[in-house]
């Protein structure tokens, strides 16, 4: 027993040296989605503030593809040690795994929660050239061409596209899902009128929506945002009970050093907590998260069994 004793307490004496060293050198962050997506503009803000409060540089790694499972298997087979971490947007963690027969990995098994980076919504909009300008009519003008809108998203599991396809069910309308690799693409198509209608973040749509060269119609929360005061949600605009905000936050491989873990957690917390982080966001109508590890877990609990029972109901399938 003194043995056991021994080797307990020479664990917790080289875990307590580790985070007190910790970090000594620069920190990699997986983005599972391609540069300029939602998921990214988060990321690489974060990075700039973090990377000021831990005096270490935190690298942004984007690895899209694969419905957003590649970046986070990268991150689940990772040394538990610190030193790579990813962001988990709502998509990755609450929504594909709903989608996916065979994840690489288990979302409670092989993550650890670090923080919840933000908070927000998605924006509908429709490309310039089609000729509505509101929810109701969006609805009437789908019903009216059953078949011919395309729904763009940043990819298939995506909070984009499962948010389409709930409109889609609330309003019994027919339109076309055409996923992409990235929100950028997406945006670019949808202001050139290739595609008609998209339910995008408002961290990567913000700047073309307020620059009007696409039309905003609505936001997907529970409240108005208030870089779009003006806008109503979607179940205001005539889908009642239509609620879809949106999250991501910062996750670690399982198995990080509890120290290691509360030392970024505290470190995030601070960086939310900065001008230039609210700044940003005050513009892009988005909200910075925070929270303990444990927050962030039940939100990831929470949100996973409300999108699994959508996407059962709905029948929506990675097409």
């Amino acid at each position: 027993m003194r043995r056991f004793a021994l080797a307990a307490l020479m664990m917790a004496v080289t875990l307590s040296a580790a985070a007190a060293d910790y970090p000594d050198r620069p920190i990699r962050l997986i983005v599972p989605q391609a540069a300029g997506s939602a998921t990214d503009n988060a990321a690489r803000l974060l990075a700039a503030v973090l990377s000021q409060e831990i005096g270490q540089q935190v690298i942004v790694d984007n690895r899209p593809g694969g419905a957003l499972t590649i970046g986070l298997d990268l991150v689940a087979k990772s040394a538990p040690d610190g030193y790579t971490l990813g962001m988990g947007p709502i998509g990755a963690l609450a929504i594909t795994r709903h989608m996916v027969a065979k994840l690489p990995y288990d979302i409670e098994r092989d993550f650890q929660p670090i923080a919840l980076v933000t908070r927000g919504h998605l924006l509908l909009a429709v490309s310039p050239s089609l000729p509505v300008n509101s929810v109701k009519e969006l609805i009437a003008y789908a019903k009216a061409n059953p078949g011919k809108l395309s729904n763009a998203s940043s990819s298939n599991g995506s909070p984009g596209h499962v948010g389409g396809e709930m409109f889609k069910v609330a309003t019994d309308t027919k339109i076309v899902h055409v996923p992409y690799r990235g929100g950028a693409a997406a945006i670019q198509d949808l202001i050139t009128g290739r595609v008609e209608v998209m339910f995008e973040s408002l961290q990567s749509i913000a700047p073309t929506a307020q620059a009007g060269t696409v039309k905003a119609l609505a936001v997907s929360g529970d409240k108005r945002s208030a870089a779009f005061p003006d806008l109503p949600t979607i179940a205001e605009a005539g889908v009642p009970g239509y609620s879809a905000p949106t999250w991501t936050g910062v996750i670690a491989p399982a198995g990080v050093p509890r120290p290691i873990v509360d030392k970024l957690n505290a470190a995030i917390n601070r960086s939310l907590e900065s001008a230039p982080f609210k700044e940003k966001f005050a513009k892009m109508g988005d909200e910075p998260g925070g929270g303990t590890p444990e927050d962030f877990a039940a939100t990831i609990k929470a949100d996973s069994a409300k999108w699994g029972d959508v996407i059962k109901r709905s029948g929506i399938t990675m097409n």
